[in-house]
């Protein structure tokens, strides 16, 4: 049974790996985790999610908690809001809640919207304000993240240490595939059945047919044509 450090510290998973399970391309993955460099203009982004250094041989980088941090920059990137507008707004995150991991702790649930709002606030009207606020929405007096971000949110379990601990991954209709490094090794499997997406899809895709393996695999057939479906999309 892994121990709550193992979240954090052992990497699990290679950034091409982290981007095709939360739907985002590699390259997107890779500017997340290690940031980028423009000389034209010199702009300069640092990482922002947690990774360890990068490898040739693309080998496991990517601890579970910077995948749970990539899935919610994969919601703001669905959302329409470039990064380099959201990063001030992040910084302000990690500041104001005083907390490391910030984008996977239960935190940024209870109280980022607040803090995003606060920050388009007092930045006026440039475009990391209009960034921070296309994220959230008022409702019935309350700032809460808006309909994408919230979706994505909704899709996280925490821990009593208050960070993540499993993740739904997002994009599937039917199918339950979670993550959650307690099962599995912290591959995807799905939540029916337990078995890793892999193997289903691999025996799939080896020829056999949809209903044998789902029996053999204990997985619905619905859920396995979602999955099937999803898998031979490219990431946007």
């Amino acid at each position: 049974m892994p121990n709550d450090a193992d979240r954090f510290e052992v990497p699990l998973y290679s950034v091409a790996e982290a981007g095709r399970y939360l739907r985002v391309p590699t390259s997107t993955f890779t500017t997340w985790a290690y940031g980028y460099a423009r000389r034209r203009p010199p702009v300069r982004g640092e990482p922002i999610v947690t990774a360890r250094p990068a490898t040739e041989h693309g080998e496991a980088v990517v601890p579970f908690i910077g995948l749970a941090e990539g899935l919610v920059l994969a919601a703001i990137r669905r959302a329409g809001v470039p990064l380099q507008r959201i990063r001030p707004a992040l910084t302000r995150l990690s500041e104001d809640l005083g907390i490391a991991h910030v984008l996977a702790s239960k935190a940024l649930y209870t109280d980022g919207a607040e803090v995003l709002y606060d920050f388009a606030e007092s930045q006026g009207d440039t475009p990391e304000a209009r960034g921070a606020r296309e994220l959230v929405a008022v409702r019935k007096g309350q700032r809460v993240f808006g309909d994408i971000v919230e979706a994505y949110l909704q899709r996280v379990d925490f821990a009593p240490d208050g960070y993540a601990q499993l993740i739904r991954l997002p994009e599937y209709q039917h199918a339950d595939v979670v993550v959650d490094p307690r099962r599995g090794f912290g591959q995807p499997i799905f939540s029916h059945g337990g078995a890793r997406l892999e193997d289903v899809l691999g025996r799939f895709h080896a020829g056999e047919q949809l209903a044998e393996v789902a029996e053999e695999f204990g997985v619905p057939p619905d859920e396995l044509e979602d999955a099937v479906r999803i898998a031979s999309k490219p990431a946007a």
